[in-house]
């Protein structure tokens, strides 16, 4: 399920068997690394929508939690667990995030966190990045199963 008003409503009446959200964490910045943060992004969303497409019914893609890659790390880690822990009192038993910022690999959700690697999508083959992206959805579902059979 995808954050469009199709699938919230589909979300609404099949909300029980609908317990994992995903969740895309983009660092932006104008000038300098925009470029860099960009493609990481794109493929990120890539990603992020490849292992949705195949865990339909199961998984809720949310928007992308979005910030200032020089944002003090303290005020986003307050900000995602306003967005976690939201999301657990409207019944979300499984919370996931995908990020190609290496920064979120230490705090409380790091356990939580999936990352893809940082590469310059605009100088890959289309035949490649399909393959890239179709291995990292591969490796995030396989992540989510393993998370899903510990708890």
């Amino acid at each position: 399920m995808k954050w469009t008003s199709g699938d919230v409503a589909i979300y609404e009446k099949e909300r029980d068997y609908i317990d994992t959200a995903l969740i895309p964490l983009l660092p932006v910045a104008i000038g300098q690394g925009a470029r860099r943060l960009a493609s990481g992004g794109e493929l990120v969303g890539l990603v992020a929508a490849e292992a949705e497409r195949q865990l339909r019914g199961r998984v809720f893609l949310l928007p992308a939690f979005v910030y200032f890659a020089d944002e003090p790390r303290a005020l986003l880690t307050e900000r995602l667990a306003d967005w976690t822990n939201r999301l657990k009192r409207e019944g979300m038993k499984h919370l996931f995030y995908v990020t190609c910022d290496r920064a979120w690999q230490e705090g409380e959700e790091a356990d939580r966190v999936w990352f893809v690697p940082d590469v310059p999508l605009e100088s890959m083959g289309e035949s490649y990045k399909h393959e890239l992206v179709r291995e990292q959805a591969a490796e995030l579902i396989r992540f989510f199963v393993s998370c899903w059979t510990k708890r």
